[in-house]
């Protein structure tokens, strides 16, 4: 059974940590693929993921020189695809030798190739709501990030039911999330 899951962030510091909670679970070989318009989050978010991995300082886009790389307890290569206009182009960047190091791989506008990726990854969609809200969808795309959602999923459901019976966490994520799985069942925690 495929699960996708839907989780609506209201400010940039809520984008950014819903990053960090996935970076804390990332390991070495993940690829993470980043889809949306331009201003959807897919920065502020891989910033987040950065944090979570560890790194101390900023991860800004590599819209200009392609991948940049981000040392914590991996190392987080962060390519954006949004200046390339071709698959061929996109080929040449040898994105796959990153899958090989000891870090992950997240993608901005990664939607310009998804056919030159390996089938098992994990996709996250942005759309633009708001100013400052964002949606965010997780398709994971394998056992292994069926699993990793599955526990980013179960973390962030357990805050929002601390947050309701009174016992806040100390986190800015104050999000909730809808899970939609093959089988029709829906949960909202708010």
């Amino acid at each position: 059974m495929t699960t996708t899951f839907e989780l609506i962030t209201r400010s940039p510091e809520e984008t950014q940590a819903l990053g960090r909670e996935l970076g804390k679970l990332v390991q070495s070989g993940d690829l993470i693929l980043l889809v949306g318009d331009l201003g959807a989050g897919k920065t502020c978010f891989t910033q987040g993921i950065a944090w979570g991995i560890g790194f101390e300082g900023y991860a800004s886009s590599p819209s200009f020189v392609l991948v940049r790389e981000y040392r914590g307890r991996l190392n987080l290569y962060h390519a954006d695809l949004y200046r390339l206009d071709n698959v061929e182009e996109i080929a040449d960047l040898g994105l796959d030798d990153y899958l090989d190091g000891p870090g992950i791989l997240v993608v901005e506008w990664a939607n310009k190739a998804l056919d030159s990726f390996p089938p098992e990854h994990l996709r996250i969609h942005f759309e633009h709501m708001t100013e400052n809200e964002r949606r965010l969808r997780f398709e994971p795309h394998g056992p292994r990030y069926q699993r990793l959602v599955e526990q980013l999923m179960t973390g962030i459901s357990t805050d929002c039911h601390s947050r309701e019976s009174g016992n806040p966490l100390p986190s800015p994520l104050d999000s909730c999330l809808r899970r939609n799985d093959t089988e029709g069942k829906n949960w909202n925690f708010r």
